[in-house]
């Protein structure tokens, strides 16, 4: 078969050919692969220093996608074997069967965005009809999706933060009440916080870029007398680490959590692929969720591999 096979770490993988995968008892299958979008995950595990890199070389890359089974039924899986080439070994129990009408680049670019939204928000925070819900870090491809899935799930409003001020905007379109600017200067950006939590009580808190943005939105919480408030965080881009007042924490109540594949159990795994996906693949399939992509093929995945695309999900379209 054809795949994108990776020689060596810290080095990108080239299109060529490679044996075909062969499943070692009952419990794998062949997919034959469609689509495979390309994400963070998939070229950091090329990288030396991330703990979880390829131990055996070389090695066909990617993580997740959809394609068919022999049946002709066409699923979502993650892959047991690498996923950007023209086969690929699924778990024979634990895939996801795609609406009859879903596009592949569609159902390809749309999992990984679900994860970091829909489990945030269902699992994590309980969210419940008529939460009030605040998105740290909303104008990236993962935060455009959980502002839709928060608006499915019932949120009676949306608060989202943003440096891009026209990403910030268009954020309205798909369901945000109130879009707040990270680069105004700190003080205004928490007395706005305040304002709407004052007014109209914030119950969940979905952090995507950490730092000072996050460290300002839990100050803005203190000394608030009202029901818990669920933060859950599920990225650093704006800081690593920041200092968390002891006073903020015994003055409100806040349940802090974060949300990654190292806290998700296999009951989550099993809620994921059983009923979140399904239900988000047909959503998307009746056009009431949406996600911007950029398509290009197998054949040009080394150029692919450094290609910005610009706030899209990429996918890997396999002949």
């Amino acid at each position: 078969m054809k795949a994108a096979v990776l020689n060596k770490l810290d080095s990108v993988p080239f299109y060529i050919d490679f044996p075909d995968p062969v499943p070692q008892d009952e419990t794998q299958i062949v997919m034959n692969v469609k689509a495979a979008a390309l994400k963070n995950l998939d070229k950091v595990k090329t990288k030396e220093f991330y703990y979880a890199h390829y131990s055996s070389l070389p090695v066909v890359v990617g993580t997740d996608g959809v394609g068919t089974l022999s049946d002709g039924t066409n699923v979502y899986a993650m892959g047991i074997t690498g996923t950007l080439g023209q086969k690929s070994l699924i778990s024979a129990n634990r895939y996801t069967v795609l609406p009859a009408n879903i596009d592949f680049a569609l159902a390809a670019a749309l999992p990984n965005a679900v994860l970091g939204s829909a489990i945030p928000l269902k699992d994590r925070a309980e969210m419940k009809q008529g939460d009030v819900v605040l998105i740290n870090g909303a104008t990236g491809i993962t935060g455009k999706v959980a502002v839709q899935i928060a608006k499915y799930y019932g949120a009676s409003k949306i608060i989202v933060t943003g440096r891009n001020q026209e990403s910030l905007q268009a954020l309205k379109t798909l369901g945000a009440d109130v879009a707040i600017s990270i680069l105004q200067d700190d003080e205004t950006f928490l007395q706005q916080i305040k304002e709407i939590d004052q007014t109209t009580p914030i119950d969940i808190v979905l952090d995507y870029i950490w730092g000072k943005p996050a460290e300002l939105i839990m100050n803005a919480f203190q000394n608030r007398h009202g029901d818990k408030i669920r933060f859950v965080t599920m990225g650093d881009m704006a800081g690593r680490t920041f200092p968390i007042s002891s006073g903020v924490l015994r003055s409100a109540d806040i349940l802090l959590m974060g949300s990654g594949f190292g806290s998700l159990t296999p009951e989550v795994m099993s809620l994921y692929i059983n009923k979140i996906l399904p239900e988000m693949f047909a959503l998307a399939a009746a056009g009431k969720l949406t996600i911007e992509t950029e398509s290009m093929n197998l054949k040009d995945i080394s150029t692919a591999w450094s290609v910005d695309s610009k706030g899209k999900r990429l996918v890997v379209i396999i002949d």
